[in-house]
């Protein structure tokens, strides 16, 4: 009990722990209110590791997080920081790290354990792939270094492989711009009742600091390792992301500001050279993975790495996540919004690249999944923003950075999900910082064409949407009838609730991004009965 005492007396330890944990027991206080402090009372369950390592500050500062639930397996992540914007603060050398897996918020019924490394040429992050859990249920968990115990986490496994579940639960997000506004809609996620959160991408935004908004990021714009290091951990440093990370597991994919806006493959929208920019999006990419709760497949080999994946929940859901950003071709058009020039339908354009798209394919075809998801970053369906020039003409633009840019590689999508038939496919998409519904049609230029699918797309956590633009998407709504719903003045998150019967979608927006105290309600909600196309407003 020595060991314990000393540390419950470390002032300098604790001062800093405790105003951490001030600033986030608002919510799940169960998670990062009692659950921490029953944490520091049981530490005697913990063997030392280092009895000598102390730390100039808290070293968990960025949390704890867990994600890629599997029916066995979940990753856990944390990352050692005590100086979290000054390049985390570490000695140079790996640190001996000891987890534990418990059936209870207590951490009294522990199930597994064991040491890892957080490696120095990982900035010290955690990635500790558990296995042997039992399906479809919920663990908590907690990390402890020398003396300094982590907050618990909850996390969920997913339900077994066939197995048949009645309901599931989650919630999609993106485009989280820490300078436009504060994160109160994750402080309401995690009072939600959900099993996992899907992250669609904009996790970070790399663009350097700007005037005008609520709080500003701590570096000029991302190019080094160090650069992007800095801005994930000021990012994370966020009490409301970090009690949503701790509440449920993530799976996550990124779309383009964690490198660089609107980049495609090896292409930079800044027009660094192929060398520069190369060194750039390898930087970006080892970054995202010391930052997510990813598993050991998933970690960079020097300019690429491994995101696509597909996780399956029972006989009800099946995920398949896209990277639409490290394969695909360069924007036709000159990028933008534009008319279309005759790059837009190449026919060998693609957001997925080859490999990528047979392996969608091959895994919505051999799926047995009642509801096929599809998690992926930019709007699918197409959108004719058509516009009026001073001239009086009408112009069909589209945002050539979506899917509106590469529509064979859309149409094989479409033409295959009307062929093959898979299950009551969704696209799940974000970007656009507005929420949307789409059917799903053959031909968007025909009304009467055949709906083969549905799409909803969410709004931002705080990025807001060019209030220019709004004006003209409403005009135009009556050009894409296949649109069933559009709003761009709220912010918020997408609640989802599948049964075997019918999706529902619930537009979940708080009145503010700039009160830290904005309420929450629920501005729309759509439903998809199971072997109907097509979203019915609820």
């Amino acid at each position: 009990m020595g060991a314990d005492v000393g540390f419950l007396n470390d002032v300098s330890a604790s001062d800093h722990r405790y105003s951490l944990l001030e600033n986030r027991c608002r919510r799940r206080s169960f998670l990062l209110g009692t659950g921490f402090l029953t944490g520091l009372t049981i530490t005697s369950q913990w063997q030392p590791v280092l009895a000598n390592l102390r730390f100039s500050s808290y070293p968990f500062s960025l949390g704890v997080a867990s994600g890629d639930p599997l029916p066995d397996s979940v990753v856990l992540w944390t990352r050692l920081a005590p100086q979290p914007l000054a390049g985390g603060g570490m000695p140079p050398r790996d640190i001996s790290v000891q987890w534990q897996v418990a059936l209870d918020e207590n951490m009294r019924q522990v199930v597994r354990r064991g040491k890892t490394l957080a490696k120095s040429e990982l900035a010290h992050s955690v990635h500790v792939d558990v296995r042997g859990l039992d399906p479809d249920r919920w663990y908590w968990y907690q990390f402890k270094v020398g003396t300094e115990v982590s907050p618990i986490g909850r996390t969920r496994t997913a339900p077994a492989i066939n197995s048949s579940i009645p309901q599931l639960n989650f919630a999609f997000v993106s485009c989280q711009d820490w300078q436009n506004g504060y994160y109160t809609a994750y402080g309401h996620m995690a009072d939600e009742d959900l099993d996992f959160v899907v992250h669609l991408g904009d996790y970070i935004y790399e663009c350097g600091q700007k005037s005008g908004g609520v709080r500003q990021h701590n570096t000029p714009e991302a190019f080094s390792l160090e650069d992007y290091r800095n801005r994930h951990a000021l990012y994370k440093t966020d009490s409301n992301l970090q009690a949503v990370h701790a509440a449920f597991p993530w799976i996550v994919t990124w779309d383009d500001h964690e490198v660089n806006n609107n980049y495609a493959n090896l292409i930079s929208q800044d027009n660094q050279t192929l060398e520069d920019f190369t060194e750039r999006r390898a930087n970006a990419y080892q970054a995202y993975y010391e930052h997510m709760p990813l598993r050991l497949s998933s970690l960079p080999n020097g300019v690429n790495m491994q995101l696509y994946r597909r996780f399956t929940f029972g006989d009800l859901a099946e995920f398949h996540v896209l990277d639409t950003r490290q394969y695909r071709s360069n924007q036709p058009c000159n990028d933008g919004f534009q008319p279309r020039c005759p790059h837009a339908f190449d026919s060998s354009a693609t957001m997925t690249g080859a490999k990528q798209e047979k392996w969608l394919l091959k895994g919505l075809e051999q799926s047995r999944s009642r509801w096929n998801v599809i998690a992926q970053q930019t709007m699918f369906a197409e959108y004719n923003f058509k516009i009026t020039p001073d001239l009086g003409l009408f112009l069909d633009v589209f945002n050539l950075d979506q899917w509106d840019g590469y529509v064979a590689a859309r149409h094989r999508l479409l033409n295959f999900l009307h062929q093959r038939q898979p299950s009551n496919p969704v696209i799940i998409s974000g970007d656009i910082h507005s929420s949307w519904v789409h059917d799903l049609q053959l031909d968007f230029d025909n009304p009467n064409s055949a709906t083969v699918g549905t799409e909803f797309v969410g709004t931002s956590i705080s990025s807001d949407f060019p209030p220019q633009l709004i004006p003209v998407v409403r005009s135009s709504l009556i050009n894409n009838p296949h649109t069933k719903f559009f709003n761009a003045t709220f912010r918020g998150y997408i609640r989802c609730n599948l049964n075997r019967e019918r999706w529902q979608s619930d537009y979940r927006v708080v009145s503010s991004i700039v009160d830290l105290n904005a309420s929450i309600k629920t501005l729309a909600s759509f439903v998809v009965e199971n072997g109907q196309p097509g979203a019915l407003v609820n």
